[in-house]
């Protein structure tokens, strides 16, 4: 008798089976090396678990672009927000929050998604090819143990069952295939045709977008009401283009805005000097033909020139004069003011380096409908101008403007700078409604608010691959319908003959993944082709798979 590999003195362990023996030896796993490991990685990542994965994680990386201002659509709200939250804004311009969609991480993110559904719908289209040229499979031996099986007896040939079958199946749109006294039939291919047009217009939609912000640009302009844009680089006021942007693409046009009319809300008390709508009233030159009335609205842009103009925003622009001691102006001309509330309190900077004995800088503060608080200080109660009124810091020294490098015109720094009126100065701030004027201090001259404009900003875009992107997200629509109510299943007829002469008509489906209908659509295929046959159901059976 052989003896057992497990001696007297060695551990038995319940959970292993009597006479288990562990190998000495050390079981050697294969080593993939350079290659085996790439294709390893493409099969991941080219997975599509992986594509989902990187669909999901490229709408939560774009979540911080609708959250925090752009530079690429709002430069002026990226400008406030700095200022408003100078301790965290660092750290988001290290992360390139504020140009999110074109970071590093977002555009490794948009570019792995793109890879991956390359890598899936190419193999599987290629399968998909090659099953629409296949045969329908052959009938199975035992029909009763597939989904919705049920049987119909009738008299009549075989042949003539098998034909009408195989002609009603074909009606119902069905591919089908003759096996003797049977019928293999299979539909819903189109299933996974919308399934791979809904991923293969998802690549469209993001090579159009890639190559639409390759060639494209936006720009933003404020214009005050009565003056005009042309589309050159030197009217924007910021201007972001494209990897692969040249000036040829700007179409040459002008836009000079008319007038802007904002209506208000003034009968529900609760919402009252809430926007209703805003209306600017423009005046625009295609490549010098007449010039054509439009307007432009929130949501309704102006369409020239294979671009787009958006209205941003609104606010006013205080058209301030400024004269030396003998009458002369040295400065006039409007200043917009950025709103900085809902009824369009605003802030703005002038700037006047030359004409006066000594530079002069200035924050201006605006009112619409001015009311004075209990503290001495200014607000406004209502974005109208209804109570229009100004007031000015005044400042006098070094305005930076010498040191060959670009100043911020919406921020003016003190460092260099003595205020003479407002704040802790001890002479008050300068007020002045339109038409008033006043001295400057230290006898440098005279400020007069003259007029009060209003002025738009204007978001100018233009995009080559907007009609692709639009195509191709309305194939994405029409594959995805596709692919969710278009059933696959394959239903086999089979005709066998009794001694009697009678015929039994066995009936089954199968469907590739959830077919609630599958069992009432065999049951009416089988009543259809009774019907055809011209024959009475003497018994039915239906048996449903579990």
């Amino acid at each position: 008798m052989a003896s057992s590999p497990l001696s007297d003195d060695t551990p038995t362990d319940s959970t292993r089976p009597q006479g288990h023996f562990d190998s000495p030896e050390t079981i050697q796993q294969p080593r993939l090396g350079v290659v085996g490991y790439l294709r390893f990685f493409w099969r991941q990542l080219t997975s599509m678990r992986t594509a989902l994965f990187l669909l999901l994680l490229l709408a939560i990386a774009a979540i911080p672009g609708s959250l925090v201002p752009q530079v690429s659509s709002d430069p002026n709200g990226v400008i406030q927000y700095k200022a408003n939250n100078p301790d965290i804004a660092p750290i988001l311009d290290q992360l390139q929050v504020f140009t999110t969609y074109s970071s590093v991480w977002f555009s490794a993110i948009y570019l792995l998604l793109f890879i991956s559904l390359i890598g899936c719908v190419i193999p599987r289209t290629k399968y998909h090819f090659d099953a629409l040229r296949a045969r329908p499979p052959k009938t199975p031996a035992r029909l009763s143990r597939l989904e919705g099986f049920t049987t119909r007896t009738a008299i009549g040939g075989p042949a003539e069952a098998v034909a009408a079958a195989n002609a009603l199946l074909r009606k119902s749109g069905y591919r089908t295939e003759v096996y003797d006294n049977s019928v293999s039939a299979e539909r819903g291919y189109l299933r996974e045709t919308g399934n791979l047009v809904f991923h293969t217009a998802l690549i469209g939609v993001l090579a159009a977008v890639g190559i639409g912000g390759g060639f494209g640009y936006t720009g933003q302009r404020v214009i005050v009401e009565g003056y005009a844009m042309t589309n050159t680089l030197a009217s924007y006021d910021s201007f972001n283009p494209g990897r692969f942007f040249t000036d040829a693409a700007l179409e040459p046009f002008s836009i000079a805005v008319d007038s802007f009319v904002p209506t208000y809300e003034i009968e529900n008390v609760s919402a009252l000097g809430q926007p209703i709508d805003y209306v600017a009233n423009v005046s625009t030159t295609l490549r010098g033909a007449t010039p054509q009335k439009a307007t432009i609205k929130v949501n309704e842009p102006l369409h020239i020139g294979g671009t787009e103009v958006y209205l941003l925003g609104n606010g006013y622009a205080p058209v301030i004069t400024v004269k030396d001691m003998a009458g002369n102006v040295v400065f006039s001309q409007p200043t917009a003011c950025l709103p900085q509330d809902a009824n369009l309190r605003s802030n703005c900077i002038i700037k006047i380096p030359d004409g006066l004995a000594q530079q002069v800088g200035m924050i201006g503060f605006f009112y619409p409908t001015a009311v004075e608080l209990s503290d001495g200080t200014l607000t406004s109660s209502y974005p109208d101008s209804i109570n229009p009124v100004a007031s000015f810091f005044i400042y006098t020294g070094d305005l930076g403007l010498d040191n060959g490098r670009g100043t911020n015109a919406y921020s003016l720094s003190l460092d260099n700078l003595t205020q003479i009126a407002g704040g802790k100065s001890g002479t008050p701030a300068i007020r002045l409604g339109v038409g008033d004027v006043a001295d400057l201090p230290n006898g440098l001259g005279t400020i007069e608010l003259t007029a009060i404009p209003r002025f738009v900003s204007l978001d100018v875009h233009h995009d080559p691959a907007q009609a692709w992107v639009l195509l191709f997200a309305v194939l994405v629509v029409i594959g995805l319908i596709t692919s969710l109510f278009i059933p696959r299943r394959r239903v086999w007829v089979k005709v066998v003959e009794s001694k009697n002469g009678t015929l039994t008509l066995e009936y089954a489906g199968l469907a590739r993944g959830d077919d609630p209908g599958l069992d009432a659509a065999v049951a009416e295929l089988a009543d259809r082709h009774i019907d055809q046959l011209g024959a009475a159901t003497s018994t039915t059976r239906i048996r449903v798979k579990p």
